[in-house]
């Protein structure tokens, strides 16, 4: 069957974002525990619960289309915890490489979703659909701010490690 709805294209970026969100409501725990930072710990532990509502607004927009939440099948997102699963268990990181590589991946997956979220935005636009608008908008606010922590966490372990 051939794509050839800008509404159609809209649901299967829903049905990324969903899939994203739920990996990652699965995911974080994890980097949480690998992280040996407390405000690193604590921004993964804050930011699952931010993204656990993501996954409640992802229904909703599927909800304000008249269609049932359903995740697609979302390789970027597998790569990037792929890319993780593989270092934590190839290098041994120590702690310190482990929190710098932690804010690393944490980026890549807040960038990927900040990207996914601006497209679906755009398509909803197109389409006037302004309550599913509402709802991306409310998570992609959180996944820049996310972002924005992420830096600021990695510039404090980048320069408490740098000789003076």
């Amino acid at each position: 069957m051939s794509m050839t709805e800008p509404r159609e294209l809209l649901i299967h970026e829903l049905g990324d974002l969903y899939y994203a969100e739920q990996l990652l409501t699965k995911a974080l725990p994890t980097l949480a525990e690998e992280a040996d930072d407390s405000e690193l710990q604590q921004g993964f532990n804050d930011h699952l619960a931010e993204t656990e509502q993501h996954v409640k607004n992802l229904e909703k927009a599927f909800e304000a289309l008249g269609e049932t939440a359903h995740g697609e099948r979302c390789p970027a997102i597998e790569g990037i915890k792929a890319e993780h699963d593989k270092f934590m268990a190839d290098e041994d990181p120590s702690p310190d490489i482990c929190n710098a590589f932690l804010t690393g991946a944490g980026s890549r997956a807040e960038h990927y979703e900040i990207a996914a979220y601006n497209g679906a935005i755009t398509l909803a636009n197109g389409l006037g659909e302004d309550d599913v608008i509402e709802l991306l908008k409310k998570n992609l606010a959180d996944e820049q701010k996310a972002l924005e922590k992420l830096e600021t966490v990695a510039e404090r372990l980048a320069s408490a490690k740098t000789p003076a």
